[in-house]
């Protein structure tokens, strides 16, 4: 039963890596000796390597959110023509 549960763990370091690496090579930001050298840090250190690159390959993805100004930015209430008085 024990070899069993390393099986598992091989068969899902294998998927991972396979699977990671396939993302690797679809990269078009990345030059050769990039994807190379990435791969080849995925498939020596399996688990940690493969989800570690993995998650920072893509962040470079995500676009980041622009910051709103809070009110929705600068007005000007003379030119609005809202009685301001306070009769």
């Amino acid at each position: 039963m024990e070899f069993e549960i390393w099986y598992v763990f091989i068969g899902i370091a294998f998927v991972l890596n396979i699977a990671v690496s396939v993302f690797l090579i679809r990269r078009d930001d990345l030059e050769t000796f990039q994807k190379c050298s990435q791969i080849l840090i995925v498939w020596l250190i399996p688990f940690f390597a493969a989800i570690g690159l993995w998650m920072l390959n893509r962040s470079q993805d995500v676009p980041t959110k622009a910051h709103k100004n809070f009110g929705g930015g600068a007005r000007d209430s003379i030119d609005t023509g809202a009685a301001g008085g306070g009769d």
